[in-house]
């Protein structure tokens, strides 16, 4: 089911306040899934902008989906580190930054394999849209 955009947006900045007040231990996950704060810089405000994340660890690097419970538009936050792969993540109670890159075809069947194994609202959401999700890989800086 997609959820309405400003639905989604209300929804993840009180579940972000959640977690940064209690390091996680509060709105540290969705639907049973562990969930990260990423932090990017607005393509058109400049301002900071904080949201929760579904996310996955691939070694060293942290996976995200720009998927948007399957809407038409990508998130905001995808656009942003298009537009500025620099960010910061907040795992649990531990903040750090990270350097945001799509993930290329060799490496994105096999990210997408890793969240979808991990949280199968993936594939549903891609069944309610002809949008290409970006699998982004967060590197730290």
């Amino acid at each position: 089911m997609i959820m309405p955009d400003v639905d989604v947006k209300l929804s993840g900045r009180s579940q972000a306040r959640r977690y940064r007040w209690t390091g996680g231990r509060l709105g540290g996950t969705w639907a049973g899934k562990p969930v990260l704060i990423l932090t990017t810089t607005g393509r058109q405000s400049g301002e900071k902008r904080s949201t929760v994340v579904l996310y996955g660890r691939d070694d060293d690097r942290l996976v995200v989906i720009g998927s948007n419970t399957g809407s038409e538009r990508p998130p905001a936050w995808a656009l942003n580190l298009l537009a500025d792969p620099h960010a910061e993540v907040q795992v649990g109670r531990k903040r750090h930054h990270v350097t945001a890159m799509v993930a290329d075809d060799s490496e994105r069947a096999r990210l997408w394999q890793l969240m979808s194994d991990a949280y199968d609202g993936f594939e549903m959401y891609t069944n309610q849209t002809a949008r290409d999700f970006k699998v982004f890989i967060l590197r730290p800086a």
